[in-house]
This record gives C-alpha cells, structure tokens and sequence, in this order.
C-alpha cells in the first residue's frame, strides 16, 4: 500500500521538525561547552599560580636519572610506594614507569575534608 499525499507531507514535516531539534540540540552542547571552557579559564587566573607552582601532576611519569626518593622530594609525597601497589621493589624504577603522586598538602586536605 503506498503512502497517501497527506502521510508523505506529515512524514516531511516530522523530519524537518526532528532535523531542527537535532541542529538546536548539537548547537546548545557546542555553546555549554565554549562557556565552561571560558569559565575554566576565568577561574583559574582568578586562583592564580597555586596549581602551577605544582612541580608534578596526580600522574607522573618517570624521567631518566630519577629514584622514588627524588620523585618524592620533588613532588610532596612521602607515600608513593604505598600509593603505588604495582612498584614492587622501590630500588627498580625506570624511565617511563607511570606513578600515582598526591602531595602531602593535598593529601591532608582531603582528609580534613572527610
């Protein structure tokens, strides 16, 4: 049975309608994002430089020539053989090798904050 005249403009009409809904949708999304990402900015020069007077990232990874011991005092963070499950032996870490840090500021904050 094919589609009477009516059905097919009905059908055009619904898909221009969804077809709107769709572009208004990915546009509100695109806009969100532009002012989170303006506010982000806004925030953070509002902090000023405490967080990029961090030496290290929650991630680090390991250059050549540094130990656990140096890491440590670099970054704050006395616990990162405890953090750190997957080091086994403290004296064997390589260049590469990706570490969990929470300086020791951080670290007893959030325990102030539980």
């Amino acid at each position: 049975m094919a589609p009477s005249g009516k059905s097919k403009t009905a059908m055009k009409a619904a898909r221009t309608i969804a077809d709107a809904a769709a572009w208004c949708c990915a546009m509100s999304v695109v806009a969100l994002i532009l002012v989170a990402s303006l506010r982000e900015n806004k925030v953070s020069s509002m902090r000023g430089n405490r967080f990029s007077d961090r030496p290290c990232d929650e991630i680090y990874e390991v250059r050549e020539g540094e130990t656990l011991h140096t890491i440590s005092e670099k970054c704050g963070d006395p616990f990162i053989v405890e953090r750190n499950p997957h080091i086994c032996d403290p004296d064997d870490v390589f260049p590469g090798l990706v570490i969990k840090i929470i300086p020791l500021e951080v670290s007893s904050r959030k325990m102030l904050v539980r």
